[in-house]
């Protein structure tokens, strides 16, 4: 016998087995979702790991003292993240460094500009236990920018990152001695006097010597400017040097109204720098106080021959 296979009927349709339309939805933004997250951390890993070898590299190129390499490296690194203060503290060192050794004024001056802007962005809230030394560096850097300016513009500026610096903690070995110079600069002698003490008790130099004498005579007190004075004449062998502390030293026998020994000294400078202006000046004004005018005269024009600027001779010439 044979079995009668059993159409099904017309229109009816299969049903199969399918995932419901609302999970597939959920299935897929959860794929999505992982894959995305996935990526997330491969790129903040990939980016972590590009600044870590980034200032690795950083301190390997410092420390070998290649500073253009650093200079350039940070560049790179600051377009990527402008505020990245790692970057912008060893961009700032290194433009300083490269300023001190370029002979031409206007390209140092550039650098020195770019190595100021750089630390005062990293100095913003910034609150580490390298705050002080940054402030060092920006006042090493506004010393500099004093020392290429017409007038002294930024000395104040070189005492207060200084006196910052040593507020937080961070001391070096020539602060003293730079933040007498730039005391003296702003004609605060007292001040400028007490930190070239403190420099002297750390490291005694001849410079130093001249500078404390000098600042010395300009507070009236020439017994002890003399001190520091006589052993740059007496002992020193640096020949610029020992011009300069001469014609302190006529200055200061004339404030006496010593003229032989005043006269010694300009002689003295003469007979090693006949282009010396002061020394010119000085002998005119000798010659003023003994009444000899025709003298005076030829010796100031004598400094206005040598510096045409000389402010003491075209002053006694004009006044005639």
């Amino acid at each position: 016998m044979k079995h009668k296979m059993h159409k099904m009927p017309s229109g009816a349709v299969r049903q199969e087995s399918k995932l419901p339309f609302w999970l597939f939805i959920i299935v897929l933004i959860l794929l999505v979702a992982f894959g995305c997250g996935i990526l997330i951390r491969y790129t903040i890993k990939n980016k972590q790991l590009s600044n870590e070898l980034s200032l690795t590299r950083l301190e390997e190129l410092w420390n070998s003292g290649d500073y253009q390499a650093v200079y350039e490296q940070t560049e790179y690194m600051l377009e990527q993240k402008p505020i990245q203060k790692s970057a912008l503290v060893y961009r700032g060192y290194s433009c300083f460094y490269l300023a001190v050794s370029k002979t031409d004024t206007s390209e140092a001056l550039n650098y020195i500009e770019d190595a100021i802007n750089s630390l005062r962005i990293a100095l913003i809230s910034n609150h580490t236990k390298s705050k002080g030394q940054i402030e060092y560096m920006l006042a090493k850097a506004y010393f500099q920018k004093n020392n290429f300016a017409s007038y002294n513009y930024y000395a104040d500026l070189v005492v207060k990152y200084f006196l910052a610096a040593k507020a937080d903690g961070f001391f070096a070995n020539d602060i003293p001695e730079t933040l007498g110079l730039a005391y003296a600069a702003l004609d605060m002698t007292d001040k400028s006097i007490s930190a070239f003490t403190e420099a002297l008790a750390l490291r005694e130099s001849e410079t130093l010597l001249n500078a404390i004498g000098e600042q010395y005579f300009k507070a009236g007190e020439y017994a002890k400017a003399k001190q520091y004075l006589f052993r740059i004449v007496t002992e020193s062998t640096d020949d610029l040097l020992v011009l300069k502390s001469r014609n302190i030293l006529g200055k200061i026998y004339l404030e006496e109204n010593n003229l032989f020994d005043a006269r010694e000294e300009f002689e003295a400078i003469l007979e090693k720098d006949e282009n010396y202006a002061d020394a010119y000046y000085g002998l005119g004004i000798i010659h003023e106080r003994q009444g000899d005018m025709i003298k005076a005269r030829a010796e100031w024009r004598k400094a206005l021959r040598v510096q045409a600027n000389h402010a003491g001779a075209i002053q006694k010439l004009s006044k005639m």
